[in-house]
């Protein structure tokens, strides 16, 4: 038998080789399992509470559940009501419009934040903290400084317009500007987080790309529509998706503001004519307290479609405008 030039033979030679290939894929293995065990608790968590919930609320989607007595299966009767109650046509509406005005809003005066915060001013931490404090603040504490600063006889913003002799409209309690109020909160409780996503995204764009775009002779505006919105469009990808999914998902305020209103002390109502029920606040209705668990299942599983829907939408539009580095190179 000849052998490989180093004394081996080619059985011997496959049989060392052999013997590296498996000590190799066992300390890759030892690896994967060691990782296992530190992301274990997570996985734990993960499926105790939001995948194991996640299942068990598609189920309940398809039964006549009332807490308290066992679930009978019934079908895509719980769907088939959705098609049918007036009130899912409101929540989405209410949730579509708040989506569609804070959405962009939001994004847009954080972005102009955090281009004033990243343009060298002076005490720019102090401005940083003052700007950031409102995503801190407890939702308790912040509507209840909201419904002070709108209330619609002794509020804040409606004496300062009774000084220049404009009449402020019933903030809180006409159903044209209860949602606006909502915009409000939100923009002032919510852009502080967006604003230091924003920011961390303008301090890592390469200050030699404005250099260059100077030297061509670009003014502000160019400089900004032609270096700045496509360095930062993946923050700005990360904010929009972000942002739609937690419009989506507002309960807290709606809650407080629409059972403040109501006749009877801290039931869940939707606010003046409903124009404060949104999408999840109906399935919290239901299900705590109307005690439908199945029909608030297929109203959540509904919402989550909807979001899902929304997000894969996002990211197929993404390759028009978002722009990568790598993708470049």
């Amino acid at each position: 038998m000849r052998d490989d030039g180093r004394g081996r033979s080619p059985a011997r030679r496959m049989g060392v080789d052999g013997m590296k290939l498996h000590g190799m894929s066992r300390a890759t293995l030892n690896e994967a399992l060691t990782g296992y065990l530190f992301i274990l608790p997570w996985l734990l968590g993960f499926v105790v509470f939001v995948f194991g919930p996640l299942l068990a609320g598609l189920y309940y989607s398809f039964t006549d559940y009332a807490i308290g007595s066992p679930p009978v299966w019934i079908g895509i009767e719980n769907y088939l009501t959705v098609t049918r109650d007036a009130l899912v046509g409101k929540s989405l509406f209410n949730t579509f419009y708040y989506a569609a005005i804070a959405v962009p809003i939001g994004i847009m005066a954080s972005l102009a934040v955090a281009m004033l915060l990243n343009s060298g001013i002076r005490g720019l931490s102090v401005y940083r903290t003052a700007c950031y404090i409102p995503s801190i603040v407890p939702t308790i504490a912040s509507v209840a400084l909201m419904m002070w600063i709108l209330h619609g006889r002794f509020g804040l913003i409606n004496q300062l317009l009774e000084m220049v002799g404009i009449i402020g409209p019933g903030w809180l309690t006409d159903p044209k500007w209860t949602k606006v109020s909502l915009i409000i909160w939100a923009l002032w409780t919510s852009g502080g987080t967006t604003m230091v996503i924003l920011l961390a995204g303008l301090q890592g764009i390469p200050a030699g790309l404005y250099e260059v775009a100077e030297i061509d002779g670009a003014n502000p505006w160019n400089k900004f529509r032609f270096v700045t919105v496509p360095m930062l469009s993946p923050t700005i990808f990360f904010c929009l998706v972000m942002a739609v999914i937690g419009s989506f998902q507002i309960f807290a305020p709606a809650l407080i503001l629409g059972s403040l209103s109501a006749d009877t002390y801290w039931v869940p109502s939707g606010g003046p004519l409903d124009s404060l029920l949104f999408m999840v606040l109906y399935v919290y209705q239901n299900g705590f307290y109307f005690f439908k668990m199945g029909y608030a299942s297929a109203l959540a599983w509904v919402l989550f479609v909807i979001v899902m829907i929304l997000t894969l939408m996002q990211f197929l539009l993404a390759r028009r405008w978002v722009y990568y580095e790598y993708e470049a190179l």
